[in-house]
């Protein structure tokens, strides 16, 4: 597990080029000759953070600064790229999937040159952990774009997806089961009751954790995910469960008062779908309680929907039509694993870890506090 905090992700330039200069020394400068070179932020009293998310589907960025005892998201950015496409089959990361994640991470560099970014954490996930191309995608970045990313192992993956969830965990609870559905690998922690007596945002008791090299990309490659028949979704859920079958013996054992706490694509959906909304809207999804007879009922009706009425649902869209129903397969193994009444949603998770992470090691909240 990474013990410490990196904050490298704005490295020194290639010869010629507009830059982000390290943040080791908690100072960015810009310069260059690119339009966002030329704009110097306005000076801010208190730094600014930047967390950057590139998983095997997604690509995600959080710009915050620390506001009380938590942050104050300032600009944020998501695109689905789907960076791990068919690297379960060829071990490779496509050109095609490179050139949509060079794409997004120009945006994501423009906005943090754009905010006076003054510490940043840029990691990437399973794919550019199992591809065997995912180093050199890595050092591409570095030489276009000038961004250091940082391919994380599951270990550390998994901490921070609980350090950005544990806020939401029930203070009257013994403990949440924390999974994180991810593209490529699906990360479990069993928490126990976190510690709030500490600044800022609470910290998590992490008791056990696993990571199953299964994700919504790799079932899809695997058992499809345009049409999903009973028995496809069956197949899908036993093959999860044997993957956490051990995890389970463990910590499965005693679950009085304790609840589920998700933070994936797939629960944000499901509780979008459950809501109704007419268009997803993270104020109403983030910490909202779903029952488990609630989340059976929005399986099946994902299950009885075609892929065109998924892909027409204000809260799914085309980009996650063939991968909901993978996504549903496996937490529905979770839940078998882990039959805990109730399960909170969360629409937030490693980003949110980074920023908790990097503003606790400047003690951000000590400063607060003393002021």
């Amino acid at each position: 597990m990474d013990h410490g905090v990196r904050g490298t992700g704005l490295c020194e330039p290639a010869r010629g080029g507009a830059k982000l200069a390290s943040v080791q020394d908690g100072h960015a400068c810009v310069s260059g000759n690119s339009a966002a070179g030329r704009r110097r932020p306005a000076p801010n009293r208190s730094p600014t953070y930047a967390a950057l998310d590139l998983g095997t589907n997604n690509c995600r960025l959080l710009v915050a600064r620390p506001a009380g005892d938590s942050f104050r998201v300032v600009d944020a950015f998501s695109r689905i790229i789907r960076l791990g496409e068919g690297v379960s089959i060829t071990r490779r990361i496509s050109e095609a999937a490179i050139e949509r994640a060079i794409e997004a991470l120009a945006i994501c560099r423009a906005k943090m040159l754009g905010r006076g970014v003054t510490r940043a954490r840029l990691i990437a996930t399973e794919a550019c952990r199992s591809a065997e191309n995912g180093i050199e995608f890595r050092d591409r970045v570095r030489e276009k774009l000038n961004l250091d990313l940082e391919i994380v192992d599951r270990e550390t993956e998994a901490k921070l997806a609980a350090m950005g969830c544990t806020p939401l965990m029930d203070p009257q609870s013994r403990g949440a089961i924390l999974f994180d559905i991810g593209g490529g690998s699906s990360e479990l922690v069993r928490l126990g009751p976190s510690d709030s007596s500490c600044k800022g945002p609470p910290k998590p008791s992490i008791e056990g954790w696993i990571s199953l090299p299964l994700g919504v990309v790799t079932l899809a490659e695997r058992f499809g995910g345009i049409t999903v028949t009973p028995g496809a979704f069956a197949e899908m859920v036993e093959a999860v469960a044997t993957e956490l079958h051990s995890f389970s013996a463990t910590y499965g054992g005693d679950l009085v008062n304790v609840h589920m706490l998700g933070t994936s694509g797939t629960v944000t959906t499901i509780a979008g779908v459950f809501l109704n909304l007419m268009r997803y809207d993270r104020r109403k999804v983030d910490g909202c309680w779903l029952r488990a007879e609630e989340i059976t009922g929005v399986i099946d009706r994902l299950m009885a929907m075609s892929y065109q009425d998924r892909a027409a649902n204000p809260c799914i869209g085309i980009e996650r039509a063939d991968l909901v129903l993978t996504g549903c397969a496996i937490l529905e193994a979770i839940r078998r694993a882990f039959p805990c009444p109730r399960l909170r949603v969360a629409d937030r998770g490693l980003r949110e870890g980074m920023l908790v992470q990097l503003m606790r090691a400047d003690g951000v909240w000590d400063r607060a506090e003393a002021g």
